[in-house]
């Protein structure tokens, strides 16, 4: 077969790359050319900006497109409409975030999606919007292909390459050894999915014509931070003591749920009580197939220039871990 994608040197683009390479297909790139461009030295690149260059694909047919790098939903409406004509089938990589209530466990893809109203749509950015364009983007592919269109919603994708601090800190955090600060309780709940195991369900579903929407969200059985930072420990050979810190504390001294100590959503955070809590069973009985967690970590831990995003700084832990112990005298 022969595949678009959209993007193909970052993260999942890159994974979803290689795997379709593996499986014999031919794969080609439309993208700026600025972000790793010799990456993959047999495939084509067409460089240009989907946002006005969508013009150099013109005469160019596929068997498919995915667009893993779609956000902004005019922009993926013209890569729907110039691309119809010449692919057969368009798959959407969007998020569990373009659901609209995210506040308890189960939600699955019948669910209603989240809205931007028309006040704030010219001004919605990634940051304050971000589930709201990615419904957009869907509704934009859905509206030009139809039944043609695959709508894939993500959990968090985590793995090697992945350029943000997300589920990075834990692995290599614990690593370090010492006392490690942990934020909440060992039973909340988690869920990631590994980009590779993404990227191959994504290239055997259009191996297989497949269509429609499916949440993607792993592993298969209920995981939790407490098991997963054992998982850490033990993959890791490490020493690391865990202490687990009251959220509210942790809210008190202003420290940032998700971002500053990753994975952690305070109970305070009603609106997201479900995230980590997605059903993924209509992907799983598609082929999804998860692997266990601690390939994941063992394969995170060996990329030593992980991307550390805005975690928590050691001097920071520190001083949080002190501040904690105290209280509790």
């Amino acid at each position: 077969m022969k595949i678009l994608v959209l993007g193909g040197t970052v993260f999942l683009g890159r994974h979803l790359t290689e795997a379709a390479l593996v499986a014999g297909h031919e794969v080609v790139h439309f993208n700026r050319g600025q972000t790793a461009p010799d990456l993959f030295a047999g495939v084509e690149t067409v460089v240009g900006d989907r946002a006005a260059d969508l013009d150099r694909l013109a005469g160019r047919s596929f068997d498919a497109v995915v667009d893993t790098s779609g956000f902004d939903p005019a922009v993926v409406a013209a890569s729907a409409t110039r691309l119809a004509g010449e692919t057969e089938r368009y798959v959407f990589v969007s998020s569990v975030s373009a659901y609209a209530d995210l506040s308890t466990p189960g939600v699955n893809e019948s669910a209603t999606l989240a809205t931007i109203p028309a006040a704030e749509l010219a001004e919605a950015t990634r940051r304050s919007h971000y589930g709201g364009l990615k419904a957009l983007c869907e509704r934009e592919v859905e509206t030009v292909f139809g039944d043609r269109a695959l709508v894939v919603r993500p959990g968090l994708i985590v793995g090697p390459y992945d350029p943000t601090g997300r589920f990075s800190y834990w692995p290599h955090r614990i690593a370090r050894g010492g006392e490690v600060l942990a934020p909440g309780a060992p039973e909340d709940a988690v869920q990631v999915i590994d980009a590779r195991d993404l990227a191959g369900w994504l290239v055997s579903c259009v191996e297989g014509g497949r269509t429609g929407v499916y949440n993607a969200v792993g592993p298969a059985s209920p995981l939790t931070l407490g098991s997963l930072l054992d998982v850490c420990r033990a993959v890791a050979g490490s020493d690391a003591r865990i202490t687990w810190v009251d959220e509210d504390f942790l809210l008190e001294n202003d420290v940032e749920p998700w971002s500053e100590l990753p994975l952690w959503i305070p109970a305070a955070l009603a609106d997201f009580a479900g995230l980590d809590r997605i059903d993924g069973s209509r992907a799983f009985a598609a082929g999804l197939v998860p692997r266990p967690v601690e390939e994941t970590v063992a394969a995170t831990l060996a990329e030593k220039n992980w991307a550390r995003g805005s975690s928590l700084k050691s001097e920071r832990e520190v001083e949080l871990l002190r501040a904690w112990h105290g209280r509790e005298r």
